[in-house]
């Protein structure tokens, strides 16, 4: 969750996709829609992949897996991918995801930038536009995401009549927490209903997720998540938030604010002396940003950061030292309560930096490997840390229809 989502803010967005706990009875249509989507998974994961191999993978029967491949076949989501040669009979048919075979839409709306994003179905990205802008007002993200869409069909990016849905990825709080700098009139985003705002635009599903959220599922269905069945995921841009996946789930929590931990209090220095404040004061892009300008160089932008001179490189040092320390404790607690196989990053902090950090972060964390502290996650940089949120909210259609999940299984109310 970002952590601008305060549990008193009053506002509880509408979800289209849930991923909360527990199984219940399941029929045989919804087993069976389940093992589709387990059998495409194996597919991705582990393709180019024989439906020998698929059904040791998934456990399911040989005939199972024989009737699912050849449904995904004629529906162009997996190809035939060669022959495995040397085996006795018939050479096995080795099968593979069909990267064109369904495409969708990823856009993240934040308080310092737009992006947009497509998607085909291997996750790869095949056109993005973006634009560094603080405080959009929806007119203007809806002029935005008109051009972009115009020039991806213009240029054929993407297949738009195999277009499954459009994911936006945005702070639940988007306009409601008080930034410096912040216009009034940005408080209109607390009223507004995506889906109405884009839906016209695409004619297709619109789903909705706080933006640290889809970064994290995001990154357990198409990035190190693919081998990492457990871990927390944090995410740095303008604010600070975060996400827990949980034996291959996205874990929401109790109130959808599990791996929240940019409200946690610190105390930052000041020339009146310690200062309490919030994590994400000391911990975000808004927080570098800021240091920067008060040193004397002026940036607001991503971009900015890479071209810094030697002087400037040493302010951004000391925020990473810095931003480590204050960390610290937060991931350390997180570890020990979750036990998870890794803890990644990412976020619009360019990818040298959040290298560093992590480099601070194991390091410090090696000096406890004497203390009877259970094993704790090496922190290391997100697959999809780029365009996180983007990339993480266009993934949320192919997760809802295509991708296994516990609803899945789940009797419907």
């Amino acid at each position: 969750m970002r952590a601008d989502e305060r549990p008193d803010s009053g506002q509880t967005a509408p979800r289209s996709v849930t991923y909360g706990e527990g199984l219940s009875g399941t029929n045989l249509e919804r087993a069976g829609d389940h093992n589709q989507r387990v059998t495409l998974q194996a597919i991705r994961a582990n393709g180019p992949v024989t439906r020998a191999d698929l059904a040791e993978i998934t456990g399911l029967t040989a005939p199972a897996i024989a009737n699912i491949t050849r449904r995904l076949l004629n529906d162009g989501l997996i190809l035939k991918a060669g022959r495995l040669l040397g085996g006795r009979g018939q050479p096995a048919t080795k099968l593979v995801v069909n990267p064109d075979g369904a495409f969708s839409i990823g856009l993240n709306i934040d308080r310092d930038h737009i992006t947009l994003v497509a998607l085909d179905f291997t996750g790869q990205v095949r056109a993005r536009q973006s634009r560094e802008v603080h405080f959009a007002l929806p007119d203007e993200v809806v002029r935005f995401v008109e051009d972009a869409l115009t020039r991806m069909r213009a240029d054929k990016a993407i297949d738009f009549d195999r277009l499954i849905g459009m994911g936006i990825g945005m702070p639940d709080d988007l306009g409601r927490v008080r930034l410096p700098n912040r216009p009034e009139a940005y408080e209109v985003w607390s009223g507004i209903d995506v889906a109405d705002l884009f839906g016209p635009l695409v004619n297709v599903p619109i789903i909705q997720e706080n933006d640290a959220a889809a970064a994290a599922i995001g990154e357990m269905q198409f990035g190190h998540g693919l081998q990492t069945h457990s871990f927390i995921y944090t995410l740095i841009s303008a604010g600070l938030g975060g996400g827990l996946v949980i034996n291959g789930h996205y874990f929401r929590g109790a109130d959808g604010r599990s791996g929240e931990i940019g409200f946690l209090p610190v105390s930052l220095p000041s020339a009146e002396g310690p200062q309490p404040a919030s994590l994400q004061d000391a911990v975000s892009l808004s927080a570098l940003y800021s240091r920067l300008n008060a040193a004397g160089f002026p940036v607001s932008t991503p971009q900015d950061l890479e071209n810094l001179s030697g002087k400037g490189l040493e302010v951004v040092d000391q925020w990473i030292a810095d931003a480590a320390a204050h960390l610290h404790a937060p991931f350390l607690t997180l570890s020990c309560a979750i036990n998870p196989e890794a803890h990644y990053i990412g976020g619009r902090v360019p990818a040298a930096f959040l290298e560093k950090l992590c480099a601070h972060l194991n390091a410090a964390y090696s000096q406890l490997s004497d203390t009877r502290i259970p094993r704790i996650a090496t922190v290391k940089r997100a697959a999809l840390a780029v365009d996180a949120a983007a990339r993480g909210a266009g993934i949320l259609p192919f997760n809802e229809r295509f991708l296994p999940t516990r609803e899945a299984l789940m009797k419907t109310a």
